[in-house]
């Protein structure tokens, strides 16, 4: 009887090494064991000696099943085995901030963006992407609605759940009213980002953003007041927030 629970306990031990991984860490850190169980978020290894650790998937750089003859770690190609988490993210954006155009009024500004795009380029959590949104700047005696069509560029300087990023914007404002015209917008964002997961992140920036629009600007000569109709620039400082998932 001792002999057969030997037999059994040595076939349980070849079984564990022969599907052994190692979890290779974005510290540069490899763990070497058994992956008893993952998903989207997590995965927790056994090692040799029984001891259990688990890992945020943002924390793994990359997972590599061990060959039992040779010890080489290749790729793991397990059937069923978690990929790479989605590549697609929705982000939506809302701020508010000052509007003025220079030598001119200043008042206040608030809208929103929704943009699609890709949120994990290669070991990256890199936000490339493009959509619409909504720009509206409010002054004294006049209102001014924008609808930008643009490109978005998001990217964290480090690659850790908490961290600095910058972004850029570049489109076109397409004017909401026929009282005046739109025109280039651009914007930049610096901010810090807490990567939640895989698939959804929190970003709080403050940020700089253009409009340009063809609007009637009063100018004054001779004690008389005249509209010249011209091509402004718009500027909006603010803070924003966004979420990504």
């Amino acid at each position: 009887m001792a002999k057969k629970l030997s037999i059994i306990a040595l076939l349980l031990v070849c079984a564990i090494c022969a599907h052994a991984e190692t979890i290779l860490l974005r510290t540069g850190a490899r763990v070497k064991g058994s992956i008893i169980f993952q998903n989207e978020e997590v995965v927790i290894i056994r090692n040799a000696e029984g001891k259990r650790f688990q890992y945020l998937r943002t924390d793994i750089e990359d997972v590599l099943a061990v060959d039992p003859e040779d010890d080489e770690e290749v790729e793991m190609q397990q059937e069923g085995q978690i990929e790479t988490p989605k590549k697609v993210s929705i982000v939506l954006e809302l701020f508010g901030g000052a509007a003025c155009i220079p030598n001119g009024a200043i008042g206040g500004a608030a809208g929103a963006d929704l943009l699609i795009g890709s949120h994990h380029i290669g070991d990256k959590h890199l936000f490339i992407g493009g959509g619409i949104g909504y720009r509206g700047m409010f002054f004294a005696d006049e209102k001014f609605n924008f609808l930008p069509l643009q490109v978005a560029l998001r990217m964290p300087f480090i690659e850790q759940k908490h961290a600095p990023f910058f972004g850029i914007a570049l489109g076109y404002g397409i004017a909401l009213s026929k009282e005046y015209l739109g025109g280039l917008y651009g914007g930049i964002d610096f901010g810090y980002r807490y990567q939640i997961n895989e698939k959804s992140a929190l970003a709080l920036s403050v940020f700089a953003q253009f409009q340009q629009a063809k609007i009637g600007v009063v100018e004054i000569v001779d004690g008389q007041d005249f509209v010249n109709t011209t091509f402004r620039n718009i500027l909006t400082p603010g803070v924003k927030f966004a979420i990504y998932f």
